[in-house]
């Protein structure tokens, strides 16, 4: 059997790899990850994927190389990664009461063949006060995070529901991996 390699040192890809029991390594997957302000939420976190699988699959083309790469919006506005606790409370008043999207993208590359596909979910927060985004921030867990969050950690807490593949917004759509890992001849 190939070999799969997870062109990502994300924690939550490779737990949730490891939680369906697939056989995997990982390898950091260093690429420019801007993108064309105009480009749409789903093709930048397909392109970015790409990028990430295709950079490890130039030397590895006997193995099936899985990229990933999520964002959160608001409306037109992409939320990565915040860079301070500013920006961080900025971007979670925003998505306080509200309903916003996660867009993960998926890019499977084994020599030649590719597969490339995204997932989207609505996520709708509770209304957040003051105290509990500051108390958040103060955990530090919204430093790794788009849209400074994450709903398998604290940030459980202030999501009041999902309409979508929950895996997803943590950072990998399981069912789906795996799917396309059979139809692309990785699973037997």
């Amino acid at each position: 059997m190939s070999n799969l390699i997870l062109a990502s040192q994300s924690p939550r890809r490779k737990e949730l790899l490891q939680q369906i029991q697939l056989s995997f390594s990982v390898m950091k997957s260093d690429v420019n990850e801007s993108f064309a302000p105009h480009m749409r939420p789903h093709d930048v976190v397909m392109e970015l994927a790409l990028r990430k699988a295709r950079v490890i699959s130039q030397t590895h083309a006997e193995s099936y190389v899985l990229g990933s790469d999520t964002v959160v919006t608001k409306g037109d506005l992409i939320l990565g990664k915040p860079n301070s606790a500013e920006e961080a409370r900025t971007m979670l008043s925003m998505l306080s009461g509200e309903t916003h999207s996660v867009y993960t993208g998926v890019a499977i590359v084994k020599g030649d063949n590719q597969s490339l596909f995204y997932e989207k979910t609505d996520v709708t927060f509770w209304e957040l006060s003051p105290r509990e985004i500051d108390e958040y921030i103060a955990s530090g867990e919204p430093f790794d995070k788009a849209g400074s969050y994450g709903i398998q950690g604290l940030g459980a807490k202030l999501v009041k529901e999902i309409q979508g593949d929950y895996f997803s917004v943590v950072g990998l759509p399981l069912s789906r991996v795996y799917r396309v890992l059979r139809e692309m001849g990785y699973l037997r």
